[in-house]
């Protein structure tokens, strides 16, 4: 029942937003496969802009029910084989011989690895602002709060409704792209 209450909520406040009908109803089909489903599984090649510099990774990621996300970096080979763990409260890693450093992003609170969470944190519940095509795939934008923090993400959905790629913004910039491969549902 707290399900459908959530739900029609969540219709009622995208009546204000941009897109068709048909755009949102591409990324809430998607939303709502993902909140009943066991999480998911998908690779990313994430790029974090500091502004001064570029800092390029690739990460095996899967969440579970509650939208937790435990990740392996799989690129470049001298981090290779780092796992570890984001969830809403804290995040972990784990390594052997290699430390894994990078600088906060966001006021000391977003790191490149959080990326595929708040990605996937977004497309669970996020407030869906945008929906349109662009370039053969649907644009969906998405405004979600990250300890306290506005978060802007874009993220585009092939034929299939899967996400292909995002873009996490601050305050108007991009500071995180993704580019998304493999993204199953369990």
């Amino acid at each position: 029942m707290k399900f459908m209450g959530a739900l029609l909520a969540v219709l009622l406040l995208l009546s204000g937003c941009g897109g068709t009908s048909h755009d949102l109803d591409r990324p809430m089909a998607l939303r709502s496969r993902m909140l009943q489903s066991q999480g998911c599984r998908f690779d990313a090649e994430i790029t974090a802009d500091y502004g001064d510099s570029v800092h390029n990774f690739t990460m095996t990621c899967q969440t579970n029910t509650q939208g937790d996300l435990n990740f392996t970096v799989t690129e470049p080979q001298t981090i290779s084989g780092i796992t570890g763990t984001v969830t809403r409260e804290e995040g972990s890693l784990t390594f052997t011989g290699t430390a894994l450093q990078f600088d906060t992003l966001v006021d000391d609170q977003i790191t490149p690895v959080s990326a595929p969470w708040i990605l996937t944190t977004a497309m669970r519940g996020g407030y869906l602002t945008l929906a349109g095509m662009e370039d053969g795939l649907l644009r969906v934008g998405i405004d979600d709060a990250y300890c306290g923090e506005e978060l802007h993400v874009d993220v585009w959905l092939s034929e299939e409704d899967l996400p292909v790629k995002a873009d996490i913004l601050y305050g108007g910039r991009r500071i995180v792209s993704l580019n998304v491969r493999n993204f199953t549902i369990l």
